[in-house]
């Protein structure tokens, strides 16, 4: 599993900022992560200088949101939702984007249930439970 160190999160959005901002040639996953960092105007300023955006702290106690944890939260459903894995997660985020008129706030509804499914996973230590995360997307559209 790829699993890339915080730094190299950070410079990978700052990047595909940069290159949208400076409509530049970028790879399709940068020009993904470019979308919703569109979407999200109080991050830009987080994404403008690197090197703060390597130093911030988005710790709790910080109390500041972390924008590299959304944007990241986006493209991980996004990607679920290309290969429809789990199964029907493309279908149970299509719902619950036309029952919320917005893929953007279907996003932020399914990045609650990913979060829940995650936090039960790390607390138990058992796998995520990808059933469990499908059928709160699902319950949420509407659609159980």
């Amino acid at each position: 599993m790829f699993q890339p160190d915080p730094s190299d999160v950070r410079r990978f959005f700052c990047t595909a900022w940069r290159k949208q901002r400076d409509g530049t040639p970028a790879t399709a996953l940068e020009t993904l992560a470019a979308q919703w960092i569109v979407e999200h105007p109080e991050y830009h300023r987080d994404l403008d200088n690197e090197s703060a955006a390597l130093a911030a702290d988005y710790s709790i106690d910080a109390g500041r949101s972390n924008p590299f944890l959304h944007l990241s939260m986006h493209l991980s459903i996004s990607e679920q939702c290309s290969i429809d894995q789990p199964k029907g997660i493309r279908a149970a985020v299509e719902a619950l984007a036309a029952r919320l008129d917005s893929l953007h706030e279907a996003h932020h509804q399914a990045m609650e249930c990913l979060g829940e499914m995650l936090w039960r996973s790390q607390r138990s230590g058992a796998p995520p439970d990808g059933e469990a995360y499908l059928d709160c997307v699902r319950r949420r559209a509407g659609a159980s």
